[in-house]
């Protein structure tokens, strides 16, 4: 996949109705710091075309990247963020499970997780949500470059067992040195080719 146009043509908030858009659409979720912003840049090939912060729960809406007209890279909003009131909580929750019901054009969903830690319960309710509206999650382990070559397999595991997921179904990643990029990019050509 080589990204010539990169455009962030729709943004929704808790009230918006979303997008009837005719492209498909892949979707990235994940817990609020897991990297989802620096994961999205780095398949856009852009530095900070999506907002990565230090300060987590930067994206409360749910964001749409027109990819050279070709195919959507929608941006849901960060969840498990300590910050935030519950009931802003619980709108994201309806935000995303609304998006992931309705959404007709939605092809893939990526589930990213940090591969340093074992899921906790939010992921494993984000996973279970995904997997229950009908899709196969694909799972990205993220910062991949912040532990040890000999600790990968043995995380890959204790992800996989946590979340009740296929070790084929994970693809380690690292923002740093671009090391899943090419995977991730071979997954998403393959849903360009089967809804050509």
């Amino acid at each position: 996949m080589v990204i010539k146009n990169v455009n962030l043509e729709t943004v929704c908030g808790v009230t918006s109705k979303l997008p009837d858009n005719s492209l498909p659409e892949v979707a990235f979720a994940g817990k609020s710091n897991v990297g989802k912003s620096s994961l999205i840049n780095a398949l856009m090939n852009r530095k900070s075309y999506a907002r990565t912060s230090s300060q987590p729960g930067k994206t409360q809406t749910i964001n749409f990247y027109n990819i050279n007209e070709e195919i959507y890279f929608v941006d849901l909003p960060g969840y498990g963020y300590a910050k935030a009131s519950k009931t802003e909580v619980e709108k994201w929750g309806k935000m995303i499970e609304k998006y992931l019901r309705t959404s007709n054009r939605l092809k893939r969903v990526f589930l990213l997780i940090d591969i340093r830690h074992e899921p906790g319960a939010n992921d494993k309710m984000m996973y279970d949500w995904i997997v229950s509206s009908g899709y196969e999650p694909v799972i990205i382990a993220t910062k991949l470059d912040k532990i040890k070559r000999s600790q990968i397999d043995k995380q890959i595991k204790l992800v996989c067992t946590a979340l009740g997921a296929a070790k084929e179904s994970v693809v380690p990643f690292s923002a740093v040195s671009k090391q899943g990029r090419e995977e991730i990019y071979e997954i998403i050509d393959k849903i360009l080719e089967d809804t050509v």
